[in-house]
């Protein structure tokens, strides 16, 4: 008779101090009528578009016994061109996701005795970022209206000596922008007193902005120390194809090269990211669309009398409530799945399409004679 097995806990495992009692990191992923808690686009690709995909896959398996372009070199220019500001493929990186687009940058310019800021409330995945890496994180507040301002950023820098600054506009979860012009001032006053500091500007929501040719790529010839994310998981309908990139100076990129995994981007990936980048009109197409919904549901928030954070991206704060658990979990018993992350007393709800955002405002008024709000 053989012995049983009795799994160890992962608490009887070894591991890093720094991992011990964390947990994985991810948004609920339920089976509900109304999925609107991780910023997806919710319109899917035509059948047209679908059908190239699957002809670009069954192209790449011919050859699916072989290593796939390791530089990724295609799709690169193919980023390169949809970017445009004159950038070329030796300014592109690409990888799964900007999650991996951030690692490779701590991994390349963190690490132990390495110090990166950000500015809270923001992405919640830096942290892990940073942990993952051995980089230090250290946060500071933004402004009461949950923005950043020159002169506090590099106040910030030199208290904590960053070596790596993350600015994310629009802003998650708050949807609130940082204007190039500032950008364009930290970079120029960094360059006098911390000349060797990398500024990481995230714009994983850019495309939902009102003025989404506002980017600071623009400043990119300007400032060598810079660097522009960007992922096609959001704007782009793309969430399933896992594709991140980042644009700057071809040294940063070269940095980037050096820390990534062997052929870290399949031949699968590359092929359907194509067809994406080729069609991107039609993937984007919804684009404006999302942000026009996204301004009407703050609108009406608002008129419901709802403290709204007034957000640039295809997502938006709302409270205050005493107990937003309970607010959240009020409308997922009513088939509707927003996020609860934010600061105290805020929900996130994603822009749909309208026969979401219809459930959501009538499962938001159905519960509503419920609902504490927070006092100030």
């Amino acid at each position: 008779m053989s012995e049983k097995f009795t799994p160890i806990t992962l608490d009887e495992l070894p591991l890093r101090p720094e991992l011990v009692g964390e947990e994985p990191y991810g948004a609920p992923q339920l089976d509900v009528p109304v999925c609107l808690n991780v910023n997806e686009n919710p319109y899917p690709p035509s059948d047209a578009v679908r059908e190239q995909m699957g002809k670009a896959i069954a192209e790449s398996a011919r050859t699916v016994n072989r290593y796939p372009d390791r530089e990724a070199i295609e799709l690169r220019t193919a980023l390169a061109t949809y970017l445009g500001f004159g950038l070329g493929t030796d300014n592109i990186w690409a990888a799964n996701g900007s999650n991996e687009v951030m690692t490779h940058l701590l991994q390349a310019f963190g690490g132990p005795g390495r110090t990166v800021l950000g500015f809270s409330p923001t992405y919640s995945m830096y942290p892990e970022y940073a942990r993952n890496t051995l980089t230090n994180y250290v946060a500071v507040p933004r402004s009461e209206d949950f923005r950043i301002e020159a002169d506090a950023v590099l106040a910030a820098v030199e208290e904590h000596r960053a070596d790596i600054i993350l600015i994310t506009t629009p802003n998650n979860p708050t949807g609130t922008t940082t204007p190039v012009s500032v950008i364009d001032e930290i970079c120029t006053r960094l360059a006098e007193v911390r000349p060797d500091c990398i500024v990481v500007v995230d714009e994983a929501y850019q495309e939902f902005t009102e003025f989404p040719e506002d980017s600071a790529l623009a400043l990119l010839p300007r400032h060598q120390h810079l660097v522009v994310s960007r992922t096609m998981s959001k704007a782009f309908a793309y969430a399933g194809g896992r594709l991140g990139y980042l644009a700057a100076t071809p040294a940063i990129v070269d940095a980037c090269r050096i820390v990534r995994l062997p052929y870290h981007l399949s031949g699968a990936s590359q092929a359907i990211a194509l067809v994406a980048l080729a069609n991107s009109r039609e993937m984007l197409h919804r684009v404006d669309a999302l942000r026009e919904q996204c301004q009407l549901l703050q609108q009406w928030l608002r008129e419901q009398g709802y403290d709204v954070v007034p957000s640039q991206a295809n997502f938006c704060l709302f409270g205050r409530f005493e107990d937003r658990h309970e607010v959240w979990q009020k409308l997922l018993d009513r088939g509707v799945l927003i996020r609860e992350t934010g600061p105290d007393g805020f929900l996130r709800v994603s822009a749909g399409t309208p026969r979401e955002m219809k459930a959501f405002r009538e499962a938001l008024t159905a519960i509503a004679p419920t609902i504490t709000k927070e006092t100030r």
